[in-house]
């Protein structure tokens, strides 16, 4: 089995951005510094739930208020090439802990499971085979999960891959063969819609990988290519009690003269993007971050809305400080001031063909 690797070359050119004149910064302090590893096969991570190898960690507010975290390829020890891994993906567990808290991030359940036992994947994965709707299928990759208090529903975000070795002109990078959406009424079983926002055949499309972050009655949905390769970043927006209805999204673009919903999508940013993650905080400033595949860092930005434009890149995690790194997703829970900012940032490197570390760590830092 071949997984996705970060291509660690670096390009001259930065990510483009529509930076709103006269914006202050945030109260920050320096760049995010490591905290702590979450997951690994001498944590209890494995020992309770057997989540070993893993990355992404994507956290989002569940339904009840506590957090649960998105793992991609998930195993039950630290190398994905062995055999007989026990392979799953996505994996869900949770936590009610504050990332700010004194121990930091500690986890204590998993969706799916009772006590503590193994973690399984929280939807139909095909696994190299034929997925639930005939298509063959290499993974399920999750990019997001939001929750709706007000029915008790869970959504996750995904990607189906068609192919982890698309050879491009920066290396190799991934195919998805279509995004889509599952929700869960009881916060453990998942089942995947019909819904699918299928890939283009040259994997170009914009809307392959997701983040989503509700403000009053919207959802508003930013998304890149699936492979961290050159191109836009998307917005679009829905009702909260409508992402059941393509027809009903709201693309987010320029006329010529301004910008507006309801038109088609046109870039709000351009860039070689990693693994985008958006939220918006507490004290109402957005904050975005994602691997930027041109320089090998992890960076944020922020903003005063969706749709207002954004301030230009901060550096928070470079590829020295943490080899092998990508991900970088913001937790909800963060703040804009110093030490509030609580990033979940895989580690995945390789000593020849053999893996030789992959787990995540909380990072901490400030916009």
């Amino acid at each position: 089995m071949k997984r996705r690797t970060f291509i660690g070359s670096v390009a001259a050119a930065g990510v483009g951005a529509a930076v709103v004149p006269g914006l202050i910064a945030p109260t920050g302090a320096e760049a995010a510094t490591w905290r702590k590893r979450v997951t690994g096969a001498d944590l209890d991570t494995n020992s309770r739930w057997q989540v070993a190898g893993t990355d992404l960690g994507i956290p989002y507010v569940l339904e009840n208020g506590s957090i649960g975290y998105l793992f991609g390829d998930t195993f039950n020890n630290p190398w994905p090439e062995t055999q007989n891994n026990d392979w799953r993906s996505p994996v869900m567990l949770r936590s009610a802990v504050h990332p700010g808290a004194a121990g930091g991030i500690v986890f204590d359940s998993a969706a799916r499971a009772v006590g503590n036992s193994r973690a399984p994947e929280i939807m139909h994965n095909g696994h190299n085979g034929i997925g639930i709707d005939g298509l063959w299928e290499v993974s399920v990759i999750p990019n997001d999960g939001i929750s709706f208090p007000e029915t008790g529903r869970q959504l996750v975000s995904y990607m189906s891959i068609e192919n982890w070795d698309v050879v491009s002109p920066n290396g190799p990078l991934w195919k998805s063969r279509y995004a889509g959406l599952a929700f869960t009424d009881n916060g453990n079983d998942f089942v995947r819609t019909n819904l699918k926002w299928f890939n283009s055949a040259d994997n170009k499309d914009p809307f392959q990988m997701w983040t989503m972050t509700r403000m009053g009655d919207y959802v508003y949905i930013h998304s890149v290519r699936a492979g961290r390769q050159d191109g836009p970043m998307m917005l679009r927006r829905v009702r909260w009690d409508k992402l059941f209805n393509p027809e009903l999204y709201e693309g987010f673009g320029w006329n010529g003269t301004n910008w507006g919903w309801g038109r088609p999508c046109t870039p709000v940013l351009t860039g070689r993007f990693g693994e985008p993650s958006v939220r918006r905080l507490s004290n109402g400033i957005w904050a975005m971050s994602y691997l930027n595949c041109a320089t090998g860092n992890i960076v944020t930005r922020w903003a005063y809305g969706p749709d207002t434009g954004w301030s230009n890149e901060k550096v928070q995690i470079t590829y020295p400080q943490e080899p092998g790194l990508y991900g970088g997703f913001i937790h909800p829970w963060s703040g804009s001031g110093a030490n509030e900012l609580h990033l979940m940032v895989s580690k995945w490197t390789h000593d020849g063909p053999t893996t030789s570390a992959y787990h995540v760590s909380q990072y901490v830092g400030a916009l």
